[in-house]
């Protein structure tokens, strides 16, 4: 299949012409690089016009559970939802579970939905190394809401909100001492806090839901157009998911009128270069014939203590200068 005919077929939303889209972006072969950037040439002026979504939290705070909810709602009311789940990977094997769509059972059946799972690999804060590109694509594809489910471990959840249009923090609420579960740098990208499980106990619910709001409190406002909200969920039992979905409307009207929204986008585009072309400097670096001749000997001469990692590094670049 030609670049143009599998352009025009995802855009018909054919999932297997999705999925061959994706393996060609995720691909790390470098022919396989120019052929992604020129499918993704050909697809982005049909792009954008979906709501992005980023969805973080704990292991065990239910995300695929809400995620299933949320997306199965979003369906009954007409719209297309593309989910892209990335999945940790052992950094001793490299492999991943990839097992969202066995947890989200009755959505990946969904013929107005689409669940990707990715492995997060090396990158930091969990983060699938193609994500961006991925949207791009479902956008194209047709879907309006695209959620990206993070591996919530904690680390440099900032590669997500620098995607997203909105990122959502989800709690428990019967986890012990709710405010030691708070991390300060998470909550100040949240533009939503949504406590789940609130059906197995709602005074503990409750109670946490006034400890965010009390934190958020002295926290400094990510945008003066809008106030994050604590909500309280069950998405087990399909409570109040309908009211996340009437928050989440606010939120794009309010940052529309501001023109909040599209300068966001801006200069998340920006930071995506900036993201690529460190990724691929990083690439044509380790690549370069001189590099990859000395590179073994100066990372041992580094790890026996022979060499610094600082005179390793100014070694490299003026091999790699040359």
């Amino acid at each position: 299949m030609d670049l143009q005919t599998l352009a025009d077929t995802i855009r018909d939303g054919n999932i297997r012409a999705i999925g061959k889209g994706i393996t060609l972006i995720e691909s790390r072969k470098p022919e396989h690089a120019e052929k992604a950037a020129q499918l993704l040439e050909r697809l982005l002026p049909f792009t954008g016009n979906s709501l992005r979504i980023g969805i973080t939290g704990v292991p065990g705070v239910g995300k695929s559970t809400f995620i299933e909810a949320f997306g199965s709602y979003l369906t009954t009311q007409g719209h297309k939802v593309a989910v892209l789940a990335v999945d940790p990977s052992s950094q001793i094997t490299g492999g991943s579970i990839l097992g969202d769509k066995t947890r989200m059972e009755e959505l990946s059946r969904n013929p107005n939905a689409f669940i990707r799972p990715s492995p997060a690999g090396e990158t930091l804060g969990g983060v699938a190394r193609r994500t961006r590109e991925t949207m791009l694509l479902c956008e194209a594809a047709g879907y309006d809401v695209v959620i990206v489910e993070t591996v919530g471990v904690g680390q440099s959840e900032t590669t997500v909100a620098s995607m997203v249009d909105f990122f959502m923090l989800l709690q428990l609420a019967a986890a012990g001492d709710e405010l030691q579960g708070i991390k300060k740098g998470v909550m100040e990208l949240a533009d939503a806090i949504i406590i789940n499980k609130a059906d197995l106990d709602r005074r503990k619910t409750e109670l946490a839901s006034q400890q965010y709001q009390n934190a958020l409190h002295i926290l400094r406002p990510k945008s003066r157009n809008w106030g994050v909200p604590v909500m309280m969920v069950s998405a087990l039992q399909n409570q109040g998911v309908d009211e996340v979905w009437q928050m989440l409307r606010q939120f794009r009207s309010a940052m529309q009128q501001s023109g909040e929204f599209a300068e966001t986008r801006r200069r998340q585009a920006v930071d995506w270069m900036w993201a690529l072309l460190m990724d691929d400097l990083k690439t044509l670096f380790l690549n370069h014939k001189d590099v990859k001749g000395i590179f073994p000997q100066v990372q041992e001469a580094v790890s026996q203590g022979i060499t610094t990692p600082a005179a390793a590094s100014r070694r490299l670049l003026d091999v790699f200068r040359r």
